[in-house]
């Protein structure tokens, strides 16, 4: 996937994967990697973000197998936001296949 595109998009993915259900950051990678390629270094940089835009909040829940993780969770503010940005997306991709499939008239009504 273009990278750019990627990165327009990262933020809904991670909010919507974070709305299904408390995660710590490798899971977090290993459910969005089901739907584009991306690494453990890309994820924390914005789930830092997000907190500090009070769109999720992290915790600690101790591990059997290791060190304690910080686990993500997602706030009241950061559901509204996902809404907003679905809604943004579907309204978005509907206009783009659209447009790929030809449905937009030109200015000559054609």
């Amino acid at each position: 996937m273009n990278s750019q595109l990627k990165r327009g998009t990262l933020e809904l993915c991670a909010l919507s994967a974070v709305s299904r259900a408390d995660c710590y950051g490798y899971e977090l990678v290993n459910r969005i990697s089901k739907c584009m390629e991306i690494t453990e270094g890309t994820i924390y940089p914005l789930m830092k973000r997000l907190k500090e835009s009070g769109l999720i909040e992290s915790y600690i829940v101790e591990s059997p197998e290791g060190p304690p993780r910080k686990y993500y969770k997602i706030t009241q503010s950061g559901k509204e936001e996902l809404q907003r940005l679905s809604e943004e997306w579907f309204e978005f991709t509907a206009s783009v296949s659209e447009l790929l499939k030809g449905e937009y008239e030109d200015d000559s009504g054609k």
